[in-house]
Order: C-alpha cells, then sequence, then structure tokens
C-alpha cells in the first residue's frame, strides 16, 4: 500500500482477530518451513513432521543469533537457514551489530515488500505524510538502514532525498535549498550538525524549519529531557520511528505523536513472545509485563526464523486503544540481555545509565562510555561523560558527585564518573556504542 490516507485495517482488529490472523497464517508458513529449511530441520528433528501450533512453540528450543553465524559459516553465504532459491534474491544486506561476525541478509522481491509496506505503517504513524520532503541520513553501504529504511520513507508516498551519512555542510545547504520538511537519521546526529549549524552557516537549528525528525538505530529517546532538548533546539516533533531488528523486520514498532511509547505494528507478519528473563516461560502482553523479545516469521521467503531471540528486553506500558486509534499494544525497549553486565550481584542495563546521563542537560553533552575492565562481574561502573557545552571546569567535581548519586540511586550500584571536554567523544553517523571494553 502506498500513498497512505488511513490506517492498515491489521492496525485496528482486535487482540482476538489478530491472533486469529496469526493461527491462519502460521499453518502455512510452517508447513513451508518445515518443508524447506535445512536448519530447522536438523534443529528441531521430528518435530518438522508434526502439525506446531503457536502455544506449542512455547515447547520449541530458541534460535540464537550465533547459530546463524555459525550457519552461514558452514553453508556461505545464506546460510541453511535460507528457504529459497538464490535466483529469488533480489537484494542483499550485512546486519550492523558492533560485536561478532555480521549475518548477511537475503530478501526476495516479496520480503522486500513486506518490509517496505511494514515500515510506511510505522513512517505513517510517526506523522510522515505525502506533502513531505524527507533526507534520508542513514548509511546506503549494506546496512538495511540506508536503501530499506529508503524504501519504506517511498512507500509512505513522502518524498525522499537519499542523502547518506557525511559532507554535513552540504547537507545542511541541501535542506535550505529544496525546502527539506522532514529528516531521517540516528539521535546522536543532530549534535553532529549542531557545530556545523553554528560555526559555518551562524544560524541555528530550528532556522532550517525541519518539522518532524524519524529516529531510529540507537537508544536515548525514552529520556524526556533530551527529547526536549532536541525539540526545543531544532523545532521539530521527535519520533521513534523505526525500532525493529535487520534478520526480522527492519521496522516493528513506532512512536505516533500521542505516545512517547512505541506501537508493536507487524503483529500480521511477525508473531511475537514476551520471555521472563530468568525462567524462559511466555509472558502474557499485559500492562506492566516485561521480558525478552523472541520473534516468529508468520511470513518470510528466504530466511524465516522460529523463536528467535532478539535480546531486547521490551516491558509493555499499554494493551489498550491509543488516542491515535490504532489497537496495537504499546511498549518501550527497556534493557538488553547481551549488554547486561554484573555489578556486585546487581543486573545493570546501560540503558538506565543513558537515561540518567542524556537528562542531565546543563552539566552533559549526553555522550558517554561505559568502561568495561576484563570480564566481570565488577565492583562498580566506570563512566566516562563528555560536558556540556558552557559547564566550567572547576564545576566538574560536582557534576561528577551529582551523577553518580543519581546513577546509584537508579541502578542500586556504584557508579565512578569522570568528565571529557565538550566534543571529546567521537560522533559517528551510524550506531554509537556506548559500551568500552578494555
Amino acid at each position: 500500500m502506498s500513498d497512505f490516507d488511513h490506517f492498515h485495517p491489521v492496525e485496528q482488529l482486535s487482540p482476538q482477530d489478530i491472533r486469529k490472523l496469526q493461527d491462519e497464517k502460521w499453518e502455512g508458513q510452517w508447513a513451508y518451513v518445515s518443508a524447506h529449511s535445512e536448519f530447522y530441520r536438523s534443529k528441531l528433528g521430528d518435530k518438522c513432521n508434526a502439525k506446531l501450533s503457536l502455544d506449542d512453540l512455547q515447547d520449541v528450543e530458541l534460535t540464537d543469533k550465533e547459530e546463524l553465524r555459525q550457519s552461514q559459516e558452514t553453508d556461505y553465504p545464506f546460510g541453511s537457514y535460507a528457504t529459497c532459491s538464490h535466483d529469488k534474491i533480489i537484494r542483499l544486506h550485512r546486519t550492523s551489530g558492533t560485536t561478532g561476525r555480521s549475518l548477511i541478509l537475503a530478501n526476495s522481491r516479496k520480503d522486500a515488500k513486506i518490509i517496505a509496506e511494514q515500515g510506511a505503517r510505522g513512517m505513517y504513524a510517526s506523522g510522515l505524510r505525502p506533502s513531505d520532503r524527507v533526507i534520508h541520513c542513514l548509511n546506503y553501504q549494506l546496512w538495511t538502514g540506508g536503501v530499506t529504511d529508503h524504501m519504506t520513507l517511498e512507500e509512505t508516498g513522502a518524498t525522499v532525498i537519499p542523502y547518506g551519512v557525511g559532507g554535513t555542510r552540504r547537507l545542511i545547504e541541501t535542506i535550505r535549498d529544496l525546502g527539506v520538511t522532514a529528516i531521517s537519521c540516528t539521535p546522536s546526529y543532530p549534535s553532529l550538525l549542531e557545530k556545523t549549524i553554528r560555526e559555518d552557516f551562524g544560524i541555528k537549528p530550528r532556522d532550517l524549519n525541519l518539522r518532524l525528525a524519524l529516529f531510529g538505530g540507537e537508544a536515548g529517546l525514552d529520556n524526556m529531557e533530551f527529547r526536549a532538548a532536541l525539540e526545543n533546539t531544532w523545532g521539530f516533533g521527535v519520533r521513534n520511528a523505526n525500532f525493529g531488528l535487520s534478520e526480522v523486520m527492519s521496522t516493528m514498532g513506532s512512536q505516533c505523536e500521542h505516545t512517547t511509547d512505541l506501537h508493536f505494528l507487524s503483529s500480521d507478519v511477525v508473531f511475537l513472545e514476551l520471555l521472563d528473563v530468568s525462567t524462559g516461560q511466555r509472558l502474557p502482553i499485559e500492562d506492566g509485563v516485561s521480558g525478552e523479545l523472541v520473534c516468529t516469521h508468520l511470513e518470510k521467503e528466504c530466511q524465516p526464523l522460529i523463536r528467535y531471540r532478539t535480546r531486547d528486553v521490551l516491558t509493555v506500558t499499554s494493551a489498550g486503544m491509543c488516542e491515535c486509534g490504532r489497537r496495537s499494544f504499546r511498549f518501550r525497549v527497556t534493557g538488553r540481555t547481551d549488554d547486561m553486565f554484573n555489578v556486585r550481584g546487581i543486573n545493570i542495563f546501560p540503558t538506565a545509565i543513558q537515561k540518567v546521563i542524556v537528562g542531565k542537560t546543563n552539566i552533559s553533552s549526553g555522550h558517554f562510555r561505559i568502561v568495561l575492565e576484563g570480564a566481570g562481574p565488577y565492583d562498580r561502573v566506570k563512566i566516562k561523560v563528555e560536558a556540556a557545552e558552557n559547564l566550567a571546569q572547576t564545576e566538574w567535581a560536582g557534576a561528577a558527585k551529582q551523577l553518580e548519586t543519581e546513577i546509584r540511586d537508579t541502578i542500586g550500584a556504584t557508579a565512578e564518573v569522570t568528565f571529557l571536554d565538550f566534543e571529546a567523544l567521537p560522533r559517528t553517523d551510524g550506531k554509537t556504542a556506548i559500551i568500552e571494553r578494555v
């Protein structure tokens, strides 16, 4: 569907009708996977010869990213979990993770169409319209954030300018010259632009007249002070527009104008489970429930996955109707099980630390690194924090103590904060890693 002018029908289905649709789709998908996936025939054995319902999945072992990496090393380049002939593959990408070997992602024409349409739901929910001109500032190399997200932007009917990364001066010129109304980028990217705008053009960011920012690829937007600072500086509406995973679905969740939580918008193509982090048991989708996100494709032709561990920890914030009219449940990403580390017996999610730091705009620029020395567990959290632009060095010691206190109160563990000069930490065009292992 292109030129969106209304909700996609699935966005207004009841949970009962969603489940009915999922059951119908899963029957065909399971028949396809069990017949064509060498990976799952080997992994699941006799289960592939039996009828398997979505409820029965609770007894099926999880699929881990490391298994997929090993599968691709053994059966290069697509892995034994690829289920379509190579002549059906029309596009390849690589995952953009900061650790481990990247996965090679293969999409058929059918897959690419589904991904674009799913993404368009998210961009439209976030406020993008056919009347907009949106400049897309993500890496156009092998990462799906470039070409794939470009296709989702186009699917809304908006005019898309495929800018990519780098060349910040020319980017500002392009925004001014073409009357761009929206920008698609990472949350950390505007701070990279602000220096160029200030030093090379002598104007303020809001003078660019951007009305909408579609963010993805990094955490931080759950901090209301950070969002407010972006909106006050730039004058645009801030949206976390494309939560997803390249190997599952590029966009599964997006914010609308009525909430800073994410709508789950992919129930017709992805079956979602939330699992208790300690027990692995499936949890109900109810207000306040937190668990690791596990995904099963209901429609995927090239590399379908069953019970794939995303390592993202989600918290359901509302399972009821939203003011925007969508019935999809809302959630926040509250951590990652693979980023979690232990300090004196306490499990720490880096995003909890991030929320504290990015909210202190009077003392910090919001850029920081958690320094982990050795394998752990650790007796304290060491953090390098970049000072706010106008914070005098004589104030750093007091600012460090303030952050140490607030971080300890938030995570329950001791923090050791070291301040750095403003803009001392590198800005990146893509994802910014917040953990530094030494």
